[in-house]
């Protein structure tokens, strides 16, 4: 290299160096200024993420609303109790849960029936690692690896593998960790789950208390469990709710948890519980949860206290039901023994104030035998409305009335009675032959063949002597009609969910439509039978029955809170009948209870309540629970009335299946339980109308409310 070469070099070195050095200053001070941006511009937002807090709602349930009859006996009552609960953050793992439950375990007793096979698996697996293991072989593992089985097959291999020696090597204190952690596994992410809630006692509940700080996510609370002061009467009508564990019925699952509700929220099932479940419900408290990032529970901030379910009063008076349902009880067994019929084994009884449609009791005893072949008596309060039957004679008011409306006969008509022959048909009479008869004289001796012949004359037909009786069949859905307008063979609207509306026969024959016409074809239920005689009893409006009669706010101060809807007297639909029709009928009714020779008179004369009324008998088939039975011909007693006549207050059905098989053994069960009901209602009325009862009572509920708040 030349001088020259050199020279020039040394000189550009320096120029170099300097670009070099302004590059590295541009750089750094890039740096710099990033630094600067990150620190001065974002750094609150980066500091708030490295803090962040999430907030989650969660509620907790509140008390159902409460139960009261007519007149506020309480029916349905929450019992408060301790409660341990636990709310499982997201964050919380499997090994956290158990460690916990340990202590747990320690402080509470927890009791370990609901523990299953598979929870003592899992717990084993989870408990026992080294030994889990080896109930996979190497051959199992190849085979996930050769792609033969998937891998989280190996966890149900496992699961299989677990031998009864295995599982009896858990101890009874491991038992009862694990009934714990069920117990806490079985709760959804940040939603309270009840540990243990009856039976906590005064010393768990200070144990648990002092302890909380070491138990993330346990709490002492109050829960609450259904109190049935009057126990199994009327339970199957009021109905029933789920178990916290039980939760929301899957098939109903979207619908509640559109409204708010949590999977394991307690709901109605079945009945008054559930058909009133959006008012009973109540609102949830609310409660915030504040959360870090790892989804550990921070702060628990509370958004409301909630609020109780409104309260139910219902129209049931549970007095009358009482004793109701004592009569029935008493009148079926001793019918049972008179007539020593294996077939008959329930009774029916509906009440109700025919002005307003308001039920006052809905009663039906069964005879059952347990296990041990040993006869007992259920409530089948539910029949009443479930179930259907021939009704017989009672239904002759209704095709009284049809024949008027139809024209085929008129208030006055006189018509033989005598046994009519029908070819190809046994001979179709009254019970006696009365001879000439008018229509009360047909309502009050309850004559067939009157009933027969008004049919006749609906289907335009004309009865000769054993000849055959071609008819219009358009008569059976005419006759339908007009006893749908009673409430017969029809929904009566009731408030309560699976109400029947019995069978309707499909057959045209002639015959049957004579049968038809006294209630020997058609079923209706006793519900239906007492709808149909209150429409006679106020003149022709067929009103919806009532359950509930009022729903009030709970209001924990005073007992009983303001009422914020009282149910209304609710026309269905009212008879197309002429005002002085329907009175003709209800003039039969009266002479059937209060006129010699009338059916019901021998049970009911001289009864100072002036009722009115109508019995009837049907010749059915048993269609009951004693197969060995079926089809056996056998006798329904049936009776329905009202009273006073003049201005009826209250109606009522009798319904008797399978009373008996033949007349040897025949009885009259439906008229004493029918007069004896009666005579009750009216002794009762009197007796609460003298204490002031509604008053005493709500005079009670404040007294304990008051004293609930002091202490």
């Amino acid at each position: 290299m030349t001088k020259e070469e050199k020279k020039r070099k040394r000189k550009m070195l320096p120029v170099r160096l300097n670009a070099l050095f302004l590059v590295v200053f541009f750089i750094f001070c890039g740096i710099v200024l990033r630094l600067g941006v990150v620190q001065i511009v974002y750094g609150q937002d980066y500091k708030k993420e490295l803090e962040r807090k999430e907030e989650t709602d969660v509620s907790s349930t509140v008390p159902r609303g409460k139960m009261y009859d007519r007149n506020y006996t309480p029916l349905v009552d929450n019992e408060p109790l301790n409660a341990i609960t636990y709310t499982r953050s997201s964050a919380t793992s499997q090994e956290d849960r158990l460690a916990i439950a340990k202590a747990l375990s320690g402080l509470i007793e927890q009791n370990t029936d609901k523990v299953t096979e598979r929870d003592k698996k899992d717990y084993w697996i989870m408990t026992r690692p080294d030994e889990a293991k080896k109930k996979i072989t190497s051959e199992d593992r190849q085979k996930v690896e050769d792609g033969e089985i998937p891998e989280d097959k190996l966890y149900e291999l496992q699961l299989s593998r677990i031998t009864e020696q295995d599982l009896a090597d858990i101890s009874e204190k491991e038992l009862e960790v694990l009934a714990i952690k069920r117990q806490m596994d079985a709760g959804y992410a940040m939603t309270p789950q009840t540990i243990k809630n009856k039976g906590v006692t005064p010393e768990e509940v200070a144990a648990v208390s002092g302890q909380l700080e070491d138990l993330p996510g346990v709490d002492i609370t109050t829960d609450w469990e259904r109190k049935y002061p009057y126990k199994s009467m009327l339970r199957t009508m009021i109905g029933s709710i789920s178990s916290p564990e039980q939760g929301i019925p899957k098939e109903q699952r979207d619908t509640f948890l559109a409204k708010g509700y949590s999977l394991n929220d307690r709901v109605g099932t079945s009945y008054l519980e559930m058909q009133y479940e959006d008012v009973l419900q109540g609102e949830k408290a609310r409660a915030k949860n504040i959360t870090d990032r790892e989804g550990n529970i921070l702060e628990t901030q509370i958004i409301s206290e909630g609020k109780s379910g409104k309260d139910l009063v219902l129209t049931l008076d549970v007095e009358l039901q009482q004793e109701v349902e004592k009569i029935i009880e008493e009148e079926l067994k001793a019918a049972k023994k008179e007539s020593g019929t294996e077939m008959l084994d329930r009774a029916f009884v509906v009440m109700m104030d025919p002005r307003n449609g308001e039920v006052l009791t809905m009663a039906g005893k069964q005879i059952v035998k347990d296990d041990s072949g040993v006869q007992k008596i259920n409530d089948y309060s539910l029949g009443a409305m479930t179930s259907s039957y021939t009704m017989g004679s009672a239904v002759k008011g209704a095709t009284v009335l049809a024949g008027y409306q139809s024209g085929a006969i008129k208030p006055g008509t006189s018509l033989l009675d005598e046994p009519l022959y029908i070819k190809g048909s046994p001979a179709k009479k009254s019970y006696e032959t009365m001879g000439t008869v008018n229509d009360l004289e047909a309502l009050k001796r309850s004559s067939n063949v009157y009933m027969f012949k008004t049919a006749i004359e609906m289907g335009d037909g004309e009865y000769k002597k054993n000849s055959s009786l071609p008819l219009d069949t358009g008569a059976f859905s005419e006759m339908r009609n007009y006893f749908s307008q009673f409430g017969l063979g029809v929904p009566t609207g009731i408030d309560l969910p699976n109400e029947a509306t019995g069978y309707k026969g499909t057959s045209v024959t002639p015959g049957l439509l004579l049968d038809l016409s006294i209630g020997q074809y058609d079923t209706y239920t006793p519900l239906q039978l007492a709808q149909y005689v209150s429409t006679i009893a106020n003149g022709g409006y067929r009103m919806k029955p009532q359950m509930v009669k009022e729903i009030r706010e709970p209001d924990p101060s005073e007992g009983i809170g303001p009422a914020v809807r009282s149910s209304e007297p609710h026309v269905l639909n009212k008879l197309d009948m002429d005002k002085d029709q329907i009175e003709r009928v209800q003039e039969g009714f009266r002479q059937v209870m209060q006129e010699k020779k009338g059916t019901g008179y021998g049970y009911f004369m001289g009864a100072d309540y002036s009722p009115a009324g109508k019995t009837g008998t049907a010749q059915a088939f048993y269609d009951g629970p004693n197969k060995s039975k079926f089809l056996a011909p056998t006798f329904n007693l049936t009776m329905v009335g009202y009273a006073p006549h003049d201005k009826p207050e209250v109606a009522f059905s009798v319904v008797v299946p399978w009373a008996y098989d033949k007349s040897s053994n025949s009885n009259s069960v439906n008229k004493v339980i029918s007069k004896r009901i009666m005579d009750k209602y009216f002794e009762l009325k009197e007796k609460h109308d003298k204490e002031n009862l509604e008053q005493k009572n709500i005079d009670k509920i404040e007294e304990k409310a008051i004293k609930k708040e002091v202490e």
